[in-house]
This record gives C-alpha cells, sequence and structure tokens, in this order.
C-alpha cells in the first residue's frame, strides 16, 4: 500500500521555516563575533594583571602595577590593531597576500621583533617631552604615567573604531604631555620636542609619498611603458630588489636591531650597499628564470613584484615590533621601576615580563582587530597593485631612515601612509596628463566635472578623515590624559 506524498506546499512551508531559522542563526554569529574579540582581549588583559601579579611581588603597592599592566596590555592590543596595517595592508591590497597569510607573517614577525630586538634601554617619557625632575614626587609620576598609558590607548582604540589610522607614538607623546602639564605645569613641557615632532606630522608623509611616487614613475617609465616589458624587468628588477635589500639593511640596523648591537649611519650605510650588492647578484638569475614564459603586458609583471613586496612587508613588521612596542611598554615600565626603586627617571629598564606583555599584546591585536586596518589601508583609500605597494614599502623604510639622519621624530603610520597617498595622487595627476596628451582622434568623449570628481583615485572622504585624526591626535590624547591624571591624583594622591 503506497503512501500519499504530502502536498507541495508543505515542503515550501518547511523551507521557508528552515530558512527562517538559517538567518536567525546567521545574524546570531555575525552579532556575536566581534564579542569573541573583545572576550579574548579583556582575558589577556586579565593575565597580563595576573603576570604582573606573579613576577613583580606581592608590595604594599602592587595593585598599581598590576593596573598598570593591564592597560599595557590593553594598550598593546591597540597598537596591534590600528599601526601593523600600515605594514600589512599594501601587500594584501595588491593580492599579495591574504588576510590570513597577512596575519600570520605580521603576528610573526612583529613578536620575534619585539623578542629579539626590542630596545632594553627606553625614553619612558616619549624621547624627553616631560622633565622627569619637574615632577613633584614619586606617586604623582606614577599616576601621571598611568594617565598617559590610559588616555593614548582609549584614543587608539577609538581612532580604530572610526577606521583611521593615527601613530600610537604620537598618542603616546600626547598623553605624556597632558599629564606632565597637569602634573608639573606648561614648564615641565619641552617644547622645542614637541616643535620636531608637530614638524613631523607635514614632513613625513609628503615625504613618504614623494619617494613612493617617485619610484612609481621610475617603474613606469622604465618596465611598464617599455615595448618590451619582460626584458625591461629582467633589467630593472633585481635593481630594485638590492635596493630594497640594502634599504631594510640599513633600516633594521639602525631602528631595528638597538638591542643586539649599536649602529652608526655610517657602517649601517656600508652594510646596506654591501647587503644590496649581494641581494643583486643571487636575484638575477633567479628574476631571468621567472620571467622565462610571461607575456609581455602588466599582469606579468605583478608576478615578479610579489614576492619582494612579501619581504619587504614581512621585514617592515619586524622593524615596527623591535620599536613601537617601547610605546605600549614604556609608560608601563616607568611605573615599575618607580615601585621598585622608588625614584623615577627619563630612561628604565624593561623587565622581560613587561616586554611579553608587549610583544603579544600587539599579535592579539592584529589578529583580533587588524583586519579593519589592513583592507583600509590596502584597498579602501587608492586602489594598489604589486608595483605600486612595492613603492610604498620602500618609502617608508627609506623615509625612516632620513629622518634619523636629520633627527626627526617621524611616525611609520604617517610615513606609509602618506606613501599610500602619494601612489594614488600621482596615478591621478598621471592620468590626467595623459589624458592631455592624447591625439585628439583617440580622445574620450568630455566627461561632466561631477563625473569625474567621482571617478577620482583617491578617495578624499578617507584623505580627509585620516589626515583630521592626524592633526587632533596629540592634543586630544593629551587633554583626555590631562583629566584622567587630575581624577586619578584626587582619588589616590593623599
Amino acid at each position: 500500500m503506497s503512501s500519499t506524498p504530502p502536498p507541495p506546499n508543505q515542503w515550501r512551508t518547511l523551507d521557508k521555516d528552515l530558512g527562517r531559522i538559517v538567518n536567525v542563526e546567521s545574524a546570531a554569529q555575525y552579532v556575536s563575533r566581534p564579542m569573541v574579540g573583545i572576550g579574548i582581549s579583556l582575558i589577556f588583559m586579565v593575565v597580563a594583571g595576573l603576570g604582573a601579579a606573579l613576577f613583580f611581588g606581592d608590595g604594599s603597592t602592587s595593585y598599581i602595577v598590576v593596573a598598570a599592566a593591564i592597560f599595557g596590555a590593553y594598550m598593546a592590543v591597540n597598537i596591534g590593531a590600528n599601526d601593523v596595517a600600515n605594514n600589512m595592508g599594501p601587500a594584501v591590497g595588491a593580492n599579495a597576500l591574504t588576510m590570513g597569510g597577512a596575519i600570520v607573517i605580521a603576528a610573526l614577525c612583529e613578536t620575534a621583533g619585539a623578542l629579539l630586538a626590542g630596545g632594553d634601554v627606553v625614553s619612558t617619557i616619549s624621547k624627553g617631552i616631560i622633565d622627569p625632575s619637574s615632577v613633584a614626587d614619586e606617586q604623582i609620576f606614577i599616576w601621571a604615567m598611568m594617565a598617559a598609558l590610559m588616555s593614548s590607548a582609549l584614543w587608539v582604540n577609538l581612532a580604530t573604531w572610526v577606521g583611521a589610522p593615527v601613530s600610537t607614538t604620537h598618542s603616546v607623546v600626547g598623553g605624556v604631555m597632558g599629564a606632565g602639564i597637569a602634573a608639573a605645569g606648561f614648564a615641565a613641557v619641552n617644547w622645542p620636542s614637541m616643535g620636531a615632532i608637530a614638524a613631523s606630522w607635514v614632513i613625513s608623509p609628503l615625504l613618504g609619498g614623494l619617494i613612493a611616487a617617485g619610484f612609481l614613475a621610475f617603474i613606469k617609465h622604465f618596465i611598464i611603458y617599455r615595448e618590451d616589458k619582460i626584458a625591461a624587468a629582467r633589467a630593472w628588477v633585481p635593481v630594485l630588489v638590492g635596493i630594497m635589500g640594502g634599504v631594510f639593511a640599513i633600516y633594521l640596523a639602525k631602528k631595528g636591531l638597538k638591542k643586539i648591537i649599536s649602529v652608526d649611519l655610517g657602517p649601517a650605510l656600508l652594510i646596506g650597499v654591501i647587503i644590496g650588492a649581494v641581494i643583486y647578484v643571487i636575484t638575477a638569475p633567479l628574476i631571468r628564470r621567472q620571467s622565462e614564459g610571461l607575456e609581455n603586458r602588466n599582469k606579468s609583471l605583478k608576478v615578479l613584484f610579489a614576492l619582494p613586496l612579501v619581504l619587504s612587508a614581512a621585514l617592515l613588521s619586524f622593524a615596527h615590533g623591535a620599536n613601537d612596542v617601547a610605546n605600549a611598554v614604556g609608560p608601563l615600565a616607568a611605573i615599575v621601576h618607580a615601585e621598585s626603586f622608588g625614584e623615577f627617571a627619563g630612561k628604565v629598564n624593561i623587565p622581560l615580563w613587561v616586554m611579553v606583555i608587549g610583544a603579544f599584546g600587539i599579535s592579539f591585536g592584529l589578529i583580533l582587530f587588524g583586519p579593519k586596518l589592513i583592507r583600509m589601508v590596502g584597498s579602501q583609500i587608492t586602489k594598489l597593485n604589486p608595483m605600486r605597494a612595492y613603492c610604498v614599502a620602500l618609502s617608508a623604510a627609506i623615509t625612516v631612515i632620513i629622518a634619523s639622519w636629520l633627527g626627526l621624530p617621524v611616525s611609520s603610520t604617517h610615513i606609509a601612509v602618506g606613501g599610500v597617498f602619494g601612489v594614488g595622487f600621482f596615478r591621478e595627476w598621471h592620468h590626467e596628463r595623459r589624458a592631455r596628451n592624447r591625439p585628439a582622434s583617440a580622445k574620450a568623449p568630455k566627461i561632466a566635472r561631477e563625473e569625474r570628481r567621482r571617478r577620482k583615485l583617491v578617495r578624499r572622504s578617507h584623505f580627509m578623515t585620516i589626515v583630521a585624526a592626524w592633526i587632533i591626535t596629540v592634543p586630544a590624547a593629551a587633554s583626555l590624559s590631562a583629566v584622567l591624571f587630575l581624577v586619578l591624583s584626587a582619588v589616590f594622591v593623599a
């Protein structure tokens, strides 16, 4: 006896119900996904506080160190969420790396740079912004550093939330300055140092943008616009890779390996020339072999620039970890030193457990929250390919070296994002120039002004958001830090 199948309407109703359940589950997962990152971050901060209690000891005021370790971990997570995008964004935007691959490489290189080459002696008051002797006593100094740590972390967190890559170095500088003014008055601030930092807001992104645009112009003239692109690439790509290797050797010798060895600029330049020449000799036959069988078109050139771009991103991440971990743990190290020795100083030794908090916090922040800013820098400002992204990475390293030589306190964030803008604005200028010089018979139909504005190669909304965030970083962090210091001192200082 055969059973009668259910009517078709019943199946359709069941499918609709199941579809609604799937949609609800998907919505729940989407809503809860950000909470996972926040939960893991909170767990890391608690572990950092417990670690501080374990390694620092059971002193009568050790709760201050525990609280500072928690906020130091919070700052490190925010640095990973915001700053690391500058190194990996161009490589991801150029499709030389997947988001997952970029996060893995950056996390490993940032941690290695922080632990292996992070400075064991650091200026905890941000390059002489505040004179420690101007602060009245140890407790006021401790709460000033606590306020600086909290304010800079909160500001970087806010900037990451709105999608603006800001300078964590300048956030710390602003935080220390604001707390110092609240604690000891305007006379405590080293205003010439602040003037140099303010000048770097303009100089470093402009210099980074000009150098990136210059390299892109070189690549276009000597490789892209040649009749035989592959032959031109065989001649020039090894030279460019050699320049990249030499520049990064200088960069790491000057900025990333201070803990291992201190190298002056002259020997660092010699090291860079030697390593660059060796890399050229090694790279030339490899590029020749890789270029065999490639078609004579721009897409083939992207293949030849992909690996150098990945290596440059990894090296930038290593150097970033070596240098910027101090932004997270510098004020924490100052508090630990003051609590341990009953005194405060401009430079202190950073304990290993403090460095571990900074290193792992940066990696956690990158993994949990980094993709948002990586996409912003890599693809939402202007369209990047491996050649353009390579120019950004190379300009970042060169600009840092020039700034070190000139004695300018620059931000790697400003330089890298300035390089992205430089590449984008150069493409706009170059596109307009070619359109004007095109023969009348080949010219495209006239486009309305509104449509031409819409087709700009650099997104103006992101440009204005980022520049505005850069301008207000130091005053905003300083104002927040001053308010926090006044609150903390009113509650905890007798």
